[in-house]
């Protein structure tokens, strides 16, 4: 489902715990960090797709989480023709997506990176919420910190603010 612009409908998943730390997947057989994120199917609101891939990326269920915010608006990125699927190229430019941060109430214990037949990362870890964004793929840097940004002020602590230097774009 590919809007007009050429725009696929996705939400992107930032997870903190009580620390403010926040969860990073590793791709499967690569070299790069991320947040969960996945397509919004036709019919499916936002905030059901983000439980939906919460599951299938991380295994956690609803209950494991609480959901602290989202983006007021889509936040969007092309994709460079490299990384396109080749049955794409022409009509499809990038995602475009509703950010939300959730707040794990359960366990780490309760991350399962297996819980789907098609795992998409191969390892995790707790980051700090303003970490250097290098590990992740350039196009995505810039959306990454908009909702980070954006997404900031419902954490409950307010030392959380974004030291100089870090989670920038350059």
């Amino acid at each position: 489902m590919i809007d007009r612009d050429g725009y696929r409908p996705n939400v992107g998943i930032i997870i903190c715990n009580r620390k403010n730390e926040v969860f990073w997947g590793k791709r499967v057989r690569q070299h790069a960090w991320q947040f969960p994120q996945g397509g919004i199917d036709s019919g499916e609101t936002p905030e059901r797709a983000m439980y939906r891939e919460l599951h299938e990326e991380v295994g956690l269920q609803p209950q494991h989480v609480e959901i602290l915010g989202r983006t007021r608006d889509w936040l969007r990125y092309d994709v460079p023709e490299q990384w396109l699927r080749r049955d794409w190229r022409g009509n499809y430019r990038g995602q475009k997506q509703i950010w939300f941060l959730l707040r794990l109430v359960g366990r780490d214990t309760d991350v399962q990176l297996r819980a789907s037949e098609k795992p998409e990362f191969d390892a995790w870890r707790w980051n700090e919420y303003w970490v250097p964004l290098e590990s992740v793929v350039e196009f995505k840097r810039e959306v990454y910190q908009l909702a980070l940004t954006e997404l900031v002020r419902f954490l409950r602590r307010p030392t959380q603010e974004r030291p100089a230097g870090t989670a920038a774009v350059r």
